[in-house]
């Protein structure tokens, strides 16, 4: 079990599977993109495997999540979910993706075990998407989302930053959008995940600002507070329901009370919290034949030393010196 200091029992790993990315979005990289992980510091198909395979049937991980960079970029993808979903017991499998490359991937994907996905899509607008991620690719995320649904990888959730300036006023087409195609809409805040330390606090579009947008258009009902869990998304019924639409406030209502994550990054580093700054390293008592038993142990060992909190609610809060691309949302 891994179980931290604060009562806290981490069930949901996130792996990321490479820092590589196709898009150049504002908020995460800049233009010309980022000094890439030389191919021996990443984890291998077989080591991430196994690392997945400890995590599952020796430290209590039911649910594991695969993000990058842009995971769909992984060649061995496919391989790693079919060999996953073999496990005893099965641990419930989803994927982050920009949805870029869906369309081709969604088909073999379901079929070898994964059970949803995760899109980013951060407007409607062909031209605002041009500009937020420097790559003219709308249509290709469009028609990933609509091969994820087709295929069975539902609910589909569709994730959703607004910026100041470029898509602000796009979240009640955004929500109406999202309703039409049953596709979960859920807007996250922005937070410091830009490698050159672009993020300013003062005058990001907060869920207080989402809220209130969304009501000018929609009657929102909070769910109770134990449909939420250990959630990252608050939610609520839009219009009577069935649809819902999430918010993710990390920055202005920080939910690391009921954090259950854990979190592995492309080259074989232990991370407790998005945010952290420190890491434990696996690779390294991966490559040196240490048994199963050992890496289990470096790994409770890292999540008892979890910190309280993220540290987003500080207004002195600065950005993490590690590129995101590598960590994994």
């Amino acid at each position: 079990m891994l179980i931290d200091t604060y009562g806290r029992v981490a069930t949901d790993l996130r792996v990321s599977l490479t820092d590589r990315c196709n898009l150049r979005c504002t908020y995460c990289m800049p233009e010309e993109g980022l000094q890439w992980l030389a191919k021996p510091d990443l984890l291998t198909d077989d080591e991430i495997v196994r690392l997945i395979t400890i995590a599952v049937t020796a430290l209590g991980v039911t649910e594991v999540r695969f993000t990058g960079g842009e995971p769909l970029l992984r060649p061995g993808l496919v391989s790693i979910v079919e060999r996953c979903a073999a496990l005893e017991p099965r641990p419930r499998m989803s994927l982050t993706t920009n949805g870029i490359g869906l369309k081709r991937t969604a088909g073999a994907l379901k079929a070898v075990g994964l059970d949803r996905v995760n899109v980013s899509l951060d407007t409607l607008r062909p031209d605002v998407f041009k500009t937020l991620t420097r790559r003219d690719r709308h249509k290709d995320v469009l028609e990933g989302l609509q091969a994820a649904r087709d295929a069975g990888l539902t609910p589909v959730k569709v994730n959703a930053v607004l910026m100041p300036g470029l898509n602000e006023d796009e979240a009640p087409e955004l929500l109406a959008w999202a309703v039409a195609h049953d596709y979960e809409l859920r807007f996250i805040e922005q937070m410091p995940l830009d490698a050159q330390h672009g993020w300013k606090r003062d005058g990001m579009i907060t869920a207080g600002d989402i809220l209130e947008s969304l009501r000018t258009r929609f009657t929102l009902t909070p769910e109770p507070d134990e449909a939420r869990g250990s959630a990252p998304a608050e939610r609520w019924i839009v219009d009577g329901g069935p649809h819902r639409v999430g918010v993710i406030a990390s920055v202005t209502r920080p939910f690391c009370r009921a954090c259950d994550r854990t979190r592995l990054t492309a080259d074989g580093q232990v991370r407790t919290c998005l945010f952290a700054r420190e890491e434990t390293d696996l690779r390294a008592a991966l490559r040196s034949d240490a048994p199963d038993e050992e890496i289990a142990r470096i790994w409770k060992l890292a999540m008892w030393g979890k910190k309280a909190g993220s540290g987003l609610d500080d207004p002195s809060f600065l950005q993490p010196d590690r590129p995101m691309s590598a960590i994994g949302g």
